[in-house]
């Protein structure tokens, strides 16, 4: 039986191949979008699950209570001494991600910037798979390392690795081991592991690492199994020395949410978003329901096609269970011919989706991704594609056929009207969604933030320094770079002026200031060519002054600063104290954006401590780039040699900023293009199927000298009304969905109706230029051959 099915499916599809074709194209472009995009969501909701005992996996999170801070820092001593009290615990690790060691290869300097230490524990507490090695070898000697395969791949090309000797800072570390890469859904992607116990062999680093204020160390804990992770916290919490009041808390958050963390100060690892997450799941179900929306839509179409056939089969015993059980084979098939081809798709496209996403999705032919495919293709021919057309279709009545009724109920014609609407209101909604994104971004890269970013040069001081060499090493190198024709000036701070981190809260004072108020405060240390160098705009008072000694304690505020902090005036000449400096402002700076336009301008202090400095700033003269990157390199040859120089462009360190915006406004645009594509394939298969159905009328009306307009008019309305629907449902749903994805921005463009209007002509010129062509070819048809048809 199962034989006469396949046989006889495979000749309707063989017949009609044309609507065949639309179907598999159809099918397998909206599930090959969809499994990519669900490819990227599983990857974010199973962030680190994949280490053994992953729930009882914590990381120590530090909240101070008096400004509100969180921390993913502890101190060094806490993760001993909590193993030590705390019996529920039953392993602890720690990870140090910020020492950027130099690594000598071959005398080719580099900053390793995917490099941890960590200690004894780690690789017991989280999955790593050795390849060559093993980690008892890794703890038995201080001066060793572990390479991952790209990481050994990256300094040792094709030869071996293990047992090499690679020259790190000062020291010559052996490779004891290679571990497989992480995989793109673990938050510790580094490419290389060195041994706590090397970084802390520094005796002035322990010494001052060994002071209970100091939070550096990012600390994880294992619980025994039914461990309470509450009382646990809570005992952690009172091991801090002087805590008695709980001022400083310490939680757990747990390892598997980690990644959709937010409210830390800062963080060493990249974390998700999980409203993208959301938005991304309802986008992969919208695509794959446009597909099969166009299977329904011809199946249903052509079933008055099939009328007799479905009537001879039942005349000569066929019940009806046998012909459901048919048309779900036919269905079936064509999933099964589609599924080739996703497969196909999926490897053809993976490669440029993972460029656009960041990622580095692999999908092998024996891996559960293939089975969830084959799962996912063969769970939407059942329930989205079989059911409807089957019971349709085997419910045709053969005395009605033959008497030459109407075989589809007037509710199946307005069924499918509907499924033309959902499809172009998914496909408006997702071209508004485009515009409206595309907008955004480019208000971004087009808005001033009160400097000048462009032919700007950052790089840092070398983290290895001697801090009692660092103030004259400063000096020098500015002067050297001031002295060369190609750049313009030069400025030094404590961080690049793009995304200003450092934040303080309760040391600041003023006159009038209420003690109990103390708000989050930027903190920019500064010399006195920053403000010419970046360009900002003074509102009112000066800049510091190159050898005014005043200056050391003096600030400059910006406005926010100004409105938020309630400076009375004359703000110019107020007293303002600032970690334990007593000066006075000396100025109002602008505001400008020193960080995303995510966030708000928020109040910033400008002092000027060169003990904090270590970011230079090179203005670049106009036409001169390659000359001054020249330059800046052998300046820094000559100053700091045994230093690799790594710098960025203003720039680029800006658009970095706004990396995942692009992501998610690049997909967007690429799935609202695949959706518009189904959409448009559906369409044009229908209003062909509609040409077919009226051959004889529109033979009739040339005749009676209808003109090929009015017969593309004729064919072409009822679909262009169809999509005129379409776009009244969109439009409220596009704007409800796009007003609260830019609600994240703190400064955003206004949601423009002519953004829905072009959406919608947009949408009524695809559809118009899809239907006319069928229209035009049926209208320009022979009348005398039309008439002659059956």
């Amino acid at each position: 039986m199962l034989k006469n099915y396949l046989k006889t499916a495979w000749r309707s599809i063989y017949k009609n191949k044309a609507t065949a074709f639309i179907n598999v194209t159809g099918l397998s472009a909206g599930i090959t979008a969809a499994v990519l995009i669900m490819l990227w969501v599983q990857n974010e909701m199973n962030f680190d699950n994949y280490h053994p005992g992953s729930e009882n996996i914590y990381r120590l999170t530090t909240s101070i209570k008096e400004n509100n801070w969180m921390w993913e820092t502890t101190p060094l001593l806490l993760a001993d001494a909590a193993k030590k009290d705390l019996p529920e615990i039953e392993k602890t690790a720690r990870l140090y991600p910020d020492n950027l060691p130099v690594f000598n290869i071959d005398g080719n300097l580099t900053y390793e910037k995917k490099c941890a230490y960590v200690d004894d524990d780690w690789f017991s507490i989280f999955k790593y798979d050795f390849i060559e090695g093993n980690a008892g070898d890794f703890k038995q000697d201080p001066y060793s390392i572990i390479l991952t395969v790209s990481g050994a791949k990256k300094y040792f090309g094709n030869h071996t690795a293990m047992g090499a000797t690679i020259h790190i800072d000062s020291m010559n570390y052996k490779v004891k081991a290679i571990v497989k890469d992480a995989p793109v859904n673990s938050s510790f992607q580094y490419q290389v592991f060195m041994p706590l116990a090397s970084l802390l062999k520094d005796q002035q680093r322990r010494e001052n690492d060994e002071n209970w204020d100091n939070y550096n160390y990012i600390t994880f804990i294992k619980l025994r199994p039914g461990s309470n992770p509450l009382t646990a916290s809570k005992k952690i919490t009172h091991i801090l020395p002087g805590n008695e009041k709980e001022a400083t808390v310490v939680s757990l958050m747990p390892l598997k949410d980690m990644h959709f963390e937010n409210g830390l100060q800062s963080s060493a690892f990249v974390h998700g978003n999980m409203n993208a997450v959301y938005i991304f799941s309802i986008l992969a179900f919208l695509l794959l329901l446009v597909a099969c929306i166009n299977y329904v839509n011809l199946t249903t179409a052509k079933a008055s096609l099939r009328a007799k056939e479905v009537s001879v089969r039942k005349m000569v015993g066929a019940n009806r269970i046998q012909l459901f059980y048919q048309f779900v084979t036919e269905a079936f098939l064509v999933s099964f011919i589609s599924l080739i081809a996703i497969l196909i798709l999926i490897q053809i496209c993976l490669p440029a989706f993972n460029a656009v996403s960041g990622k580095n999705f692999t999908i092998l032919f024996t891996s559960v991704n293939m089975w969830r495919i084959v799962g996912v293709t063969l769970l939407t021919a059942l329930l989205l594609n079989s059911i409807y057309p089957a019971l349709l279709l085997s419910s045709f009545k053969p005395l009605q056929v033959f008497r030459g009724s109407n075989v589809l109920k007037v509710n199946d014609k307005f069924f499918r009207k509907a499924l033309v609407i959902v499809q172009f209101t998914i496909s408006v909604i997702l071209i508004a969604c485009t515009i409206i994104i595309y907008s955004q971004m480019q208000f971004i890269q087009r808005s001033n933030p009160g400097y000048n970013r462009s032919q700007v040069v950052s790089f840092p001081l070398p983290p290895t320094i001697d801090v009692d060499k660092k103030e004259a090493i400063l000096k020098i190198l500015k002067q050297q770079l001031l002295a060369q024709s190609s750049i313009q000036s030069v400025t030094v701070a404590n961080q690049p002026i793009v995304n200003v981190g450092s934040m303080s809260t309760g040391s600041a004072d003023w006159d009038g200031h209420d003690t109990t108020y103390n708000p989050k405060i930027a903190q920019l240390s500064t010399d006195a060519d920053f403000q010419k160098t970046m360009q900002l705009q003074m509102k009112e008072g000066r800049w510091f002054e190159q050898g005014n000694v005043a200056d050391k304690n003096n600030v400059v505020l910006n406005e926010a600063a100004v409105t938020t902090l309630n400076i009375h005036q004359p703000v110019i000449g107020q007293r303002f104290t600032f970690k334990g400096r007593v000066g006075q402002v000396i100025g109002v700076v602008k505001d400008f954006n020193y960080k995303s336009l995510h966030d708000k301008t928020g109040p910033l202090v400008a002092f000027n401590d060169p003990n904090w400095q270590r970011f230079f700033m090179v203005r670049i003269a106009a036409g001169n780039t390659s000359l001054a990157v020249k330059a800046i390199e052998n300046v820094w040859k000559e100053i700091v040699p045994g230093n690799p120089l790594e710098f960025n462009f203003l720039d680029d360190t800006f658009n970095e900023l706004y990396k995942e915006d692009r992501q998610v406004s690049s997909l967007i645009f690429i799935f609202a293009i695949i959706a518009v594509f189904i959409s448009s394939l559906g369409l044009f298969a229908l209003a062909a199927f509609t040409a077919e159905q009226r051959t004889k009328e529109i033979g009739i009306r040339k005749v009676l000298g209808a003109t090929v307009s009015n017969i593309t008019k004729l064919l072409s309305k009822d679909f262009l009304k169809l999509v005129c629907i379409a776009i009244v449902v969109a439009t409220p749903v596009a704007f409800w969905a796009m007003n609260t994805w830019i609600q994240n921005f703190a400064y955003r463009i206004d949601i423009k109706w002519w953004m829905f209007v072009i959406a919608g002509l947009f949408a009524l010129l695809i559809a118009l230029v899809t239907t006319s062509f069928q229209a035009i070819k049926a209208a320009l048809t022979n009348p005398v051959k039309s008439l002659r048809s059956e």
